[in-house]
């Protein structure tokens, strides 16, 4: 695979400093029952990367002792992980709100076939890949037979309530580009899934949230393969708008890997760019002076920021244009 790294340091996307840290972002591992042309993780079903029970542990420990608000839980399929339930209580029980980033197709994997229960039992809000409404769309992009698996997670969801008014139980949806340009207006789009999964599917959920394809991992190294790679980074720079800088999730996130190293977001760690006060791992995070610090950045850094923005919440600012 083509390390898009060379490519995009030195850069110069404007410095930027984070706020007080309120969202651990854990990578569980890179194993994942799909393989989506996208994936800025690159992950897949081969991957050997998964993290293990001490390392598990220490992020335990470290909710324990930190004052986050949030668990925020990631992969590859995170709901993969061994381990990955014993955390979900464990920061349930903190009191910590529990993010689970989920495919919809792990629901059906052999061994997960409660996962549905259990997560509306620990009640962890979703966010679930479902890059299109349109099941061509989402096949071409995430493998033949996502769509119709993926909507028969999300009935499965919303029999439990998940997606349903004031049930509590949050369920979002995400879609990003089929390739290199920006995502359109997120509110327009979010009218049209919420009208046509309705009328189509019965499907019901809270938010849509649009995420531009940032040219990282197996995205980027595509981009690099089909000499596009330059000419979307363009676009990206051209379509910055500084009133993002502000909200930016880096900001008050802290990003883990399957081995505990320590990053300022998910893209960040991918590229293995460090902590912008330099290399650390989880067990240094109780003494790390991070409000104030400087954030690693590099040219990847304009998807966040170009046209409404983009972030692991999606859109940054309201109904905003996304075209460059």
């Amino acid at each position: 695979m083509l390390d898009p790294l060379p490519h995009l340091r030195p850069g110069d996307f404007p410095s930027i400093a984070r706020n007080v840290p309120r969202t651990l972002q854990v990578n569980l591992g890179r194993l994942c029952n799909q393989q989506c042309r996208h994936c800025h993780v690159a992950a897949g079903p081969n991957r050997p990367e998964v993290m293990d029970r001490p390392t598990l542990e220490l992020v335990m420990t470290t909710l324990e002792r930190l004052p986050f608000e949030t668990l925020d839980l990631t992969g590859g399929a995170p709901e993969l992980n061994p381990g990955f339930r014993d955390l979900v209580r464990h920061a349930r029980a903190l009191g910590l709100r529990v993010i689970d980033r989920c495919n919809l197709t792990v629901l059906a994997e052999p061994g997960q076939e409660d996962l549905v229960d259990f997560l509306a039992a620990q009640g962890c809000a979703l966010i679930a890949s479902l890059p299109c409404y349109l099941e061509s769309n989402v096949d071409a992009q995430r493998g033949q037979g996502v769509f119709a698996a993926s909507l028969a997670g999300l009935r499965r969801l919303n029999a439990l309530g998940y997606g349903v008014p004031d049930s509590g139980l949050l369920l979002d949806l995400v879609y990003n580009p089929q390739g290199p340009e920006l995502p359109p207006p997120q509110a327009a789009l979010e009218e049209d899934y919420r009208r046509i999964l309705l009328s189509d599917y019965g499907i019901r959920f809270n938010r849509l949230l649009t995420l531009a394809n940032l040219p990282v991992g197996r995205f980027g190294s595509a981009l690099l393969s089909t000499g596009e790679f330059h000419g979307y980074l363009e676009r990206l720079r051209g379509a910055h708008r500084a009133e993002n800088l502000a909200a930016v999730m880096c900001c008050e996130l802290i990003s883990v890997d399957w081995q505990g190293w320590l990053y300022d977001c998910d893209f960040n760690q991918m590229l293995g760019l460090p902590l912008g006060v330099g290399r650390a791992h989880l067990r240094d995070l109780p003494g790390l002076l991070l409000e104030g610090a400087p954030i690693a950045v590099a040219d990847h850094c304009y998807g966040c920021t170009a046209g409404q923005g983009s972030s692991c919440g999606g859109a940054l600012i309201g109904n905003r244009s996304g075209a460059a």
